[in-house]
């Protein structure tokens, strides 16, 4: 299992409230969750002109991973009320310990 995070940087030239970026944050989170990923503002709530996304996705494939940072792109650039100033991409392997969680465990 490998695991995709992306970190976006955004800059909204026109925005002159925290009211019209989450406007656009909101639509653009929207069409960033139908590529199947999860998404949350992770930086600069309190900015008006300025956004920092992370985005994660898990997948049995890496190069599935690699490729999703182009679509996020993608995504993102049709936004006209919106610049990519950064978009990293961190795609690694998940290994879990062999030792099974016992889910009993706590029950009354």
């Amino acid at each position: 299992m490998f695991v995709g995070v992306y970190r976006i940087d955004l800059f909204f030239p026109a925005s002159q409230s925290l009211k019209a970026k989450r406007s656009i944050l909101n639509s653009l989170k929207a069409r960033l969750s139908n590529l199947g990923v999860a998404v949350s503002e992770v930086d600069g709530q309190d900015l008006w002109q300025r956004a920092e996304l992370g985005v994660a996705a898990v997948s049995a494939d890496a190069t599935y991973l690699d490729d999703l940072a182009g679509r996020i792109e993608s995504v993102l650039v049709r936004e006209p009320r919106a610049t990519v100033l950064r978009l990293e991409r961190l795609v690694r392997p998940v290994e879990f310990d062999p030792v099974p969680y016992d889910f009993s465990e706590g029950e009354s």
